[in-house]
């Protein structure tokens, strides 16, 4: 049975899932032992464990869960399981089409989740802790985005984190062609962030990376690295900084703003710069003067001290800020993705119950086949002139086989297809073997 323990920012504290976004990258081993698998999605406002448990599900599954995973992060297990909740067997499956749909998301329908689950999936397998109902879990889970994305309008729509905070950012800078932008990160995130700074159109845009991947990823999109030396001034005369790494610590602080702004802060825009416009929700100093510099954090954990907040003339927009001012849902558009989430679970179901009788259909068909081929043959040998017999032979065979195969399909929908197995096992003789995945990895859902 599928298991699946949440905590997301419907349930937990943002420091909390910051917290839980650092569990090691072999977390998904500790809990696939004594179980089928686990598949573990980590983001910035959610973690989520899927396990693969053998047998019917009971609380002491749950709570070896909830215990690893404490054991693990460093949460204490009774914080974890009041900020977290379960689902169990069928509401596995429509919660992750859901989450995968961007449907749970800070803003709804925002796209990146999408990445995330198959990459979720992508190290589950890398570290072979996957099990074949986990791998058609995830791999319908991206179906489901994907109909999702391109038959309704909050696909379309394409609203995400980054989006929101740029759109927020949007009040304070009125010229985006005019700022001067440095983004912190090399990876998919900052990929996604420079794309929207420049249908802003943000032109004057530098990027550092902490880990020394700056250069590469500047060749590749246009963009000017900065090295080491040059970051602290770039981070203190930027109008706009943007941090998006996966570094546990800071790559951003007070000390370093300070350092490249110098003994003089006439390098700084004024507030009257043609970039800067009005103030923006955020954090920042409490001198009272209108801040002339903006931090957006998009990292988790934080990529951004919390004494930045403190120095003069900054305002900090981080991930917690954003989810504060994330607009209402918009309704029409996610009850048409609700209604797609649902259909591609129930379709998820349906298949996996007769899945779940095909074994014993086989091993049925088979065995009448068999005794027909020997019937066959001793016709033939008795001058079955013309093969008609033959021919009447295979047309009862088919029709004998008929009921009892679309009784175990009615019987699989209904849950009861363990007595269709029972029943070919008890009549017949036949053991009815599970049969092998038949679900391939889905290329489309590494990439």
């Amino acid at each position: 049975m599928l298991l699946c323990v949440t905590a997301n920012h419907k349930t937990a504290p943002f420091d909390l899932l910051e917290r839980l976004s650092r569990t090691p990258d072999d977390l998904a081993g500790s809990l696939s032992e004594g179980s089928k698998g686990a598949v573990v999605l980590a983001t910035c406002n959610r973690f989520e464990a899927y396990v693969d448990v053998d047998g019917a599900a009971d609380e002491s599954d749950v709570a070896r869960i909830l215990n690893t995973v404490a054991d693990r992060s460093g949460v204490p297990a009774d914080t974890l399981t009041a900020s977290s909740s379960v689902h169990s067997g069928a509401r596995v499956v429509e919660h992750l089409f859901s989450v995968a749909s961007g449907l749970e998301s800070v803003v709804s329908g925002e796209g990146e989740i999408a990445g995330q689950v198959r990459r979720a999936l992508t190290s589950a397998r890398k570290h072979g802790t996957t099990s074949p109902e986990l791998e058609r879990l995830f791999q319908r889970a991206s179906e489901a985005q994907r109909k999702v994305k391109n038959d309704t309008a909050l696909g379309r729509a394409g609203r995400s984190l980054v989006r929101l905070a740029l759109e927020l950012a949007d009040s304070r800078i009125a010229d985006w062609s005019a700022a001067r932008v440095l983004l912190v990160g090399t990876g998919a995130y900052a990929a996604v962030t420079l794309a929207t700074l420049r249908e802003r159109g943000a032109q004057d845009i530098s990027v550092h990376s902490p880990s020394g991947r700056g250069a590469a990823f500047a060749a590749k999109h246009g963009i000017r690295a900065l090295p080491k030396a040059e970051y602290a001034r770039a981070a203190a005369h930027a109008t706009i900084v943007i941090t998006c790494t996966s570094a546990e610590l800071p790559v951003l602080d007070a000390a370093i703003l300070r350092a490249g702004r110098g003994p003089a802060l006439t390098a700084l825009p004024s507030p009257d710069d043609a970039a800067f416009d009005c103030p923006i929700p955020g954090r920042g100093s409490s001198t009272g003067a209108a801040p002339t510099q903006l931090i957006v954090d998009l990292g988790m954990p934080r990529n951004v001290a919390a004494d930045v907040a403190e120095v003069e003339g900054i305002a900090l927009l981080d991930l917690e800020t954003i989810r504060l001012h994330a607009p209402l849902e918009e309704l029409q558009a996610t009850d048409a993705a609700r209604s797609i989430v649902r259909a591609a679970a129930a379709t998820f179901h349906e298949v996996g119950a007769r899945e779940s009788v095909t074994p014993a259909v086989v091993a049925l068909r088979g065995h009448i086949f068999e005794l027909l081929e020997a019937e066959i043959q001793r016709a033939r040998r008795r001058g079955d002139d013309g093969g008609q017999v033959e021919q009447a032979m295979r047309h009862l065979a088919g029709v004998l086989l008929h009921t009892p195969t679309s009784r175990a399909h009615e019987l699989a929908a209904q849950g009861r297809g363990s007595e269709f197995i029972a029943a070919v096992e008890t009549l017949y003789g036949l053991s009815a073997e599970p049969v092998a995945e038949r679900d391939a990895p889905d290329d489309a859902a590494t990439a």
